[in-house]
């Protein structure tokens, strides 16, 4: 059996690369950039105005002169209109761009309008205010964007503004989630006393989507001859094999040994957590990734969150994030030698603290408690008391 960290350490050194492909920009949320992108002209590309009012020369308010005549209006995406006369003005909008014999914009806010007549009713006025100048965000051929940048809706944002119409991205792996199990049954079905609604399969396509991958579903029966089967044809088919159940030391629990049939090799199994001891994982010289969780429906999301998620953004050369840790709530102990990963809800303090209260259920089958906790936190196995104010790393799956 071995430790959190050494399975985390295994786990990315068989991190895979599944290449890149070109994708319409609009098409591309969520996914990761695999090229640099530089922008095509100046951010912003003109002297833009940022309020709406009037521009005027800065000289003219030097020289005194508090009333302007209003040559001409101009709108966003017109022409620039000049003036020639120290005592003329133009009245103008956001976006639009700033006249070059114009150097200052005073806000409607600040002026009182009457016969075409501007009058300046504020005093304190500085020569370039109100204006985005030219090339103040990025200038022409600067870099802004650089592979493993997950693409968010600013990231599209930024990406429209350069003209980039279409995208190289990192390719997503194709990945199969596998339950396995005679008591489950579908979740139309009626159960008969002894048998569940199959669960785990349904969380665990729900935390591909938000992810943004898309993942097949199949349900093998506790037949050796039929998982073998359907192993297989999931090892030719798929880059990841994402397994719920059937690997602990029951009488049933068949997978472990028809993966090595079907020369997968064990890379470990058994770690010392808890939920999810008997996780096992492995590889195929062909480069397919077995993850086989737990059949407890707490084990398989913990070890989704803290094992597939970290294999996934490693794989894509997602930039990696900072850690986060909180401050523990309550006093809280856990006796037996294992890395515990502790249900918490989630809340700051009045002073800004990250706070994590321990949500106890009812063991790893218990997946309903999971509705009320927001993470969860990561205690070390060299410990067994865990005091209120120590400080933890915590692995969130509700975002607040």
């Amino acid at each position: 059996m071995i430790t959190v960290n050494e399975a985390e350490k295994l786990i990315l050194a068989n991190a895979g690369d599944f290449g890149a492909e070109i994708v319409l920009f609009e098409e591309s949320l969520g996914r990761v950039l695999a090229e640099n992108i530089k922008t095509d002209r100046d951010l912003p590309p003109f002297n833009r105005v940022s309020m709406d009012g009037i521009a005027v020369s800065y000289k003219a308010i030097e020289n005194g002169i508090n009333m302007f005549q209003i040559k001409a209006t101009q709108a966003a995406g017109d022409i620039p209109i000049d003036i020639y006369e120290p005592g003329e003005c133009i009245e103008i909008m956001t976006g639009a761009a700033l006249p070059a014999s114009l150097d200052t914009v005073i806000r409607y806010e600040d002026i009182e309008i009457s016969d075409d007549q501007a009058k300046l009713l504020i005093s304190d006025i500085k020569r370039g205010q109100n204006i985005h100048i030219q090339g103040a965000d990025k200038k022409q051929g600067e870099l802004i964007l650089t592979p493993g940048q997950l693409i968010t809706p600013a990231v599209i944002s930024l990406i429209a503004s350069v003209g980039e119409t279409e995208l190289r991205v990192k390719r997503i792996p194709r990945v199969v989630i596998l339950s396995s199990g005679d008591e489950l049954v579908e979740v139309a079905a009626t159960p008969s006393p002894y048998q569940i609604r199959r669960s785990n399969n349904y969380m665990v396509r729900a935390v591909l989507t938000q992810l943004g991958l898309e993942a097949g579903m199949l349900h093998i029966p506790d037949d050796p001859k039929v998982i073998k089967q359907q192993l297989q044809l999931c090892l030719q088919n798929y880059d990841v094999i994402l397994l719920s159940g059937g690997i602990s030391m029951g009488k049933f629990d068949y997978i472990p040994q028809a993966l090595k049939e079907l020369q997968v090799r064990q890379i470990f199994h058994k770690v010392q957590q808890r939920p999810g001891k008997p996780f096992w994982f492995g590889r195929r010289d062909t480069g397919v990734v077995v993850f086989a969780f737990p059949g407890n429906p707490v084990a398989t999301f913990m070890c989704m969150q803290r094992y597939f998620i970290p294999w996934l953004n490693t794989s894509l050369n997602v930039s990696s994030k900072q850690a986060v840790y909180a401050v523990l709530d309550q006093d809280f102990t856990f006796t037996p030698q294992l890395q515990y990963f502790l249900q918490v809800k989630l809340n700051f303090s009045e002073q800004g603290q990250l706070l994590a209260t321990p949500i106890e259920g009812n063991g790893s089958g218990d997946f309903a408690n999971l509705v009320d906790t927001d993470a969860f936190m990561e205690l070390p196995l060299e410990k067994n008391e865990f005091k209120k104010g120590d400080v933890y790393k915590v692995w969130q799956f509700n975002q607040i």
